[in-house]
């Protein structure tokens, strides 16, 4: 494959990420591998993100026009204060990189129309990302992942999406298993919302199951023992849909607690412990026990785990524990990362620059493609 001189020097990207609810921007100066091989070398210059969590909260989830018009207030606010955090003008930029899609379809485009604004007035090059690319590959970043190697098993479990991916190198992804309905996110967010616990709701029953018995009501672990890898989390919710109901039944006022708006709920704090801890030891048992599957079946040994539902410590102590018994390794992104962010953006595109299994950069336009399939994804 012929390279552009340019990509034998450092390049600054801007990382663009308006896909839901996080208004992502960033710069990075991304360096080639050295004479040994390895990585590129990164370094973030600036970045910028603002949630839209507060905005949401009082409807229980992402209300589609209200982040789209949030992006269009916060975009440009965010970019001045990711240049002047990075000491830069817009003309010290070398490519600019947005996520196309997946996502919400008006909240996309306006991270697009921004990129294509930026790009025609400065004459830059642009590159158009898939989103779940950017989570993939952002353990990458962590100076713990200088050992992994390509292929390697990926465990995706953002808000929408649970996937568990073959990974052979950039641009080259393989899907093994996927969630049939629900996926791991959406059964956080709604098990949550059944307590009163608030959205987001990953976080809310993370920290209530951190009091709760974990043993006390038994929640099922939909498709564990299949020989698939797919998922389903659909059976869950109903699950806990009906526990929810039988406890506020058998409630009494002297036991009553407080939602996550101080109003009074049917159920006491023990109970909305106990559940959320019932339904994290669920679902992490489940993404365990698939991850573990999937490295048994194809021999790899070396594991990323990616997204949103990446931070939660649960998952990350068992999936450790699990992988050590197998003489497997886990990689995760940084904290700060799991999240979607304009950081995963830009260092995606600078992988795809420097990696040699990717061909250039692809011409023609870039626009918002709210429905994706990573697997199915063309090298770009």
């Amino acid at each position: 494959m012929t390279r552009d001189p340019q990509f034998g020097k450092p390049v600054r990207i801007l990382g663009i990420e308006t896909s839901c609810d996080e208004t992502g921007l960033a710069l990075l100066e991304v360096s080639p591998p050295g004479p040994e091989g390895g990585w590129p070398a990164a370094r973030i210059l600036g970045q910028a993100l603002h949630s839209q969590i507060d905005l949401h909260r009082l409807y229980g989830g992402v209300v589609p026009e209200l982040a789209s018009r949030d992006h269009l207030l916060r975009a440009l606010p965010l970019l001045k204060t990711c240049l002047t955090e990075a000491d830069c003008d817009l003309q010290d930029l070398d490519w600019i990189a947005v996520t196309e899609g997946p996502g919400l379809a008006g909240a996309l485009l306006v991270g697009v129309s921004l990129a294509h604004g930026l790009a025609a007035a400065l004459n830059k090059p642009l590159m158009g990302l898939h989103h779940l690319e950017g989570h993939l590959l952002s353990p990458l970043l962590d100076p713990h992942s200088s050992s992994l190697r390509f292929p390697f098993l990926a465990l995706l479990v953002s808000g929408g999406h649970t996937q568990i991916l073959q990974v052979d190198g950039v641009g080259q992804y393989r899907l093994l298993g996927e969630t049939i309905d629900d996926a791991a996110g959406e059964a956080f967010d709604k098990s949550a919302q059944l307590l009163g616990l608030g959205y987001p709701g990953g976080p809310a029953i993370a920290d209530w199951a951190s009091r709760g018995r974990a043993d006390r009501f038994d929640f099922p672990r939909p498709l564990k023992h299949r020989a698939s890898l797919d998922f389903s989390f659909a059976g869950l919710k109903t699950s806990v849909l009906t526990q929810v109901q039988k406890l506020s039944a058998a409630s009494g006022l002297s036991n009553r607690g407080a939602d996550a708006t101080g109003r009074a709920s049917p159920l006491s704090d023990e109970d909305r412990a106990d559940v959320a801890a019932g339904v994290q030891a669920a679902i992490v048992e489940v993404l365990v026990h698939k991850s573990m599957a999937a490295l048994d079946q194809t021999g790899l040994r070396q594991l990323v785990i990616s997204g949103g539902v990446s931070a939660n410590q649960a998952l990350r102590s068992a999936l450790l524990k699990e992988a050590a018994s197998r003489g497997a390794e886990v990689f995760f992104p940084p904290p700060s990362l799991c999240t979607d962010n304009g950081v995963m953006m830009a260092w995606a595109a600078g992988l795809r620059l420097f990696s040699p299994e990717t061909t250039a950069p692809r011409a023609g336009r870039i626009e918002a493609r709210p429905r994706w399939d990573l697997a199915s994804l063309a090298a770009l």
